[in-house]
């Protein structure tokens, strides 16, 4: 049991310490099919992995992410801008290869079991696919970085995504020279982590 745990909070969001070295076919399998064994609403399964070790491919999505780098630096006052100045947002060209995960919401359709009332339960499935493919390379000792700098409509393009299917995640995958101890933006000093007793509520919400 103390293993699973370790392996939840030795999971981070990896974006400088990619080595590039190859991750063996049967492990990324291994991988793929710990987030596709996630559960989903009404069993929809409405993910797709796409696979992306090509580099030109890899290098026409890292020159978009650094534009919309540029966009989100332009929204921010001096001190900020220069903390974010300082924190790296992607590990596209570092990395061994890409995976990204989509959400068909046809899958399943039109009475998927459990979504009538929540539209978005679709969409948490998905990332409950993500989580588990985070966690599962973390056990494998490799690093994902969820690359969240993009336009949806620009990865659907460039990887061909039929219209309807929404790409969710893009990461980066595979293995590291280490995983920090504390995540990058607490580090740099963007953000804390929030102590669970201020998040807690029973019974109902409380004030804080």
């Amino acid at each position: 049991m103390p293993e699973f745990y370790d392996v939840i909070f030795e999971r981070r969001d990896v974006r400088g310490e990619f080595t590039g070295e190859d991750v063996p076919e049967e492990v990324l399998l291994r991988v793929l099919g710990a987030a596709h064994a996630a559960p989903s609403v009404g069993l929809s399964q409405p993910w797709d992995f796409i696979v992306v070790r090509d580099r030109e491919i890899r290098e026409a999505f890292a020159g978009h992410v650094q534009r919309e780098r540029a966009v989100f630096a332009a929204t921010l006052d001096a001190e900020r801008a220069a903390t974010f100045a300082t924190i790296k947002v992607d590990g596209v060209r570092e990395s061994t290869l890409s995976v990204v995960v989509t959400y068909d919401p046809a899958r399943g359709a039109p009475a998927v079991l459990g979504r009538h009332s929540i539209a978005d339960a679709g969409l948490y499935s998905v990332c409950l696919a993500i989580q588990n493919l985070w966690l599962a390379a973390t056990a494998e000792d490799l690093g994902v970085g969820w690359v969240s700098f993009y336009r949806e409509e620009f990865v659907s393009g460039l990887l061909g995504i039929p219209a309807g299917v929404r790409p969710v995640a893009w990461l980066c995958l595979g293995p590291v020279t280490h995983r920090e101890r504390v995540p990058d933006l607490e580090r740099k000093g963007w953000r804390g982590r929030v102590p669970l007793t201020d998040l807690l509520h029973r019974d109902g919400w409380r004030g804080r």
